[in-house]
């Protein structure tokens, strides 16, 4: 019974973890319909980023959390601006493509500006081992569940009341009607890029507090993604879920049937669940009148 709590709790952890980068996917897709290819390495920037302040300016954990923050929002505007809004209007396929390149030379950038050694984020806190029971956690395990909760119901109350979220939704729902009525959609676009951006990098800082930083963390991208499919590519909360989903599913096949099967159980999932909902858990059933 030790065990599965065990690893039930440090599958919650990683799957907080996924579940942040797959509510990253889940926002840029619910506002320009498209998905980036590039979200694990945007993750990994801001991550990278992080560990630069704390050990050039300060170690200080707000300090560290300011500058990944703002780090994050620029670096989601200046790919919206530089990189995707000339894509605006052309082919979906090219865009994607235009972000699987972006993928590769943010990825490539690791090697130029930094090194490709493992390095850890130390921001006084993390990995620290808090005992519950019998059970030992980190710190940032619990931090980085504490951070998913928490921006799940900040983001569904951002989307059910402020009056920018009910833009977003009306960019998602038809862009061209939402122009007549005088919403902008470069604006919102921009605004998820950034939005994104930050929740992928909290993802990213929290992993290289509580395991290491390294160039392998763009993978993370790639493990987030079932997330994103299994919760519904246009359901940022369900993307949540999805995360804490696979998380859980993917440590339990790693503990009980072997380490193989921790890298396959995600995916099988995903196959699973989308036999019966094409459109994910929480994704909703896109109708066409004819």
């Amino acid at each position: 019974m030790q065990y599965f709590a065990q690893l039930m709790i440090s599958g919650l952890a990683i799957g907080a973890i996924y579940g942040l980068i797959a509510m990253g996917f889940a926002v840029i897709y619910k506002s320009t319909g498209l998905v980036n290819f590039a979200q694990g390495e945007m993750t990994m920037i801001t991550a990278y980023i992080a560990w630069t302040v704390s050990t050039t300016v300060s170690g200080n954990v707000f300090v560290v959390a300011l500058g990944a923050i703002i780090a994050a929002v620029l670096l989601g505007l200046v790919i919206e601006r530089v990189v995707m809004r000339p894509m605006l209007g052309e082919p979906v396929f090219a865009t994607v493509m235009v972000t699987i390149g972006l993928a590769v030379i943010l990825r490539s950038s690791i090697n130029f500006i930094w090194d490709a050694y493992p390095h850890g984020l130390d921001v006084g806190f993390g990995r620290t081992i808090v005992r519950i029971g019998t059970i030992g956690v980190r710190t940032g395990q619990i931090a980085v569940i504490a951070t998913l909760l928490v921006l799940l119901a900040a983001i569904w109350a951002f989307f059910r009341y402020s009056k920018f979220g009910v833009a977003m939704r009306a960019v998602a729902a038809d862009d061209r009607t939402a122009l007549l009525m005088g919403i902008s959609a470069p604006r919102v676009h921009a605004a998820a890029w950034a939005a994104s951006s930050v929740i992928a990098g909290i993802a990213g800082v929290f992993f290289a507090i509580s395991y290491d930083l390294s160039p392998a963390m763009f993978q993370l991208g790639l493990k987030s993604f079932p997330a994103t499919i299994l919760g519904g590519l246009d359901a940022v909360l369900g993307s949540g879920v999805g995360g804490l989903l696979i998380g859980i599913t993917e440590n339990l096949a790693g503990g009980y049937l072997g380490s193989g099967m921790k890298e396959v159980a995600g995916f099988v999932m995903i196959i699973v669940v989308l036999m019966v909902r094409p459109f994910g858990i929480f994704g909703e059933r896109d109708i066409e009148r004819v």
